[in-house]
């Protein structure tokens, strides 16, 4: 009975910081000096905490499309702000302001958000808002 209560005690206290180990810093993972504005199509919304994600379809140069990852507040936060899932439809066209992650991949630290329609969103979690600092 003793090793089965502290299995379940163990377990209690891994599920119980698992949020906080999923989280991390602005500066572990995003580069405050490489700011980027991406245009492109939204694909995909996760409306989640920690942090919400925005997927883009951003169409280069050379005319080959790439998707982004888009990192925004999470949901809470986002809806405190006055930001709303439903102000995003599927397909939208989208500028992103934001920087670009430290290893290389196509992410970014989402900063802001502007529509077609010219509607502006402020989608940053706390630390990239002010630019990393």
């Amino acid at each position: 009975m003793r090793k089965l209560s502290l299995a379940i005690i163990g377990l209690g206290l891994l599920w119980a910081t698992a949020p906080a180990v999923a989280h991390h810093s602005f500066a572990a993972e995003f580069d405050a000096s490489k700011e980027v504005t991406l245009k492109g199509t939204l694909t995909k919304l996760e409306w989640v905490n920690p942090h919400g994600w925005l997927h883009i379809d951003v169409k280069g140069p050379d005319g080959k499309v790439e998707s982004w990852a888009v990192e925004a507040g999470g949901a809470t936060a986002l809806m405190r702000a006055g930001v709303r899932k439903t102000d995003f439809a599927m397909g939208v066209e989208l500028t992103v302001q934001g920087f670009l992650a430290k290893n290389g991949t196509k992410t970014v630290a989402g900063r802001e958000v502007k529509t077609a329609d010219g509607r502006n969103f402020f989608i940053a979690g706390q630390q990239a808002g002010r630019g990393g600092q």
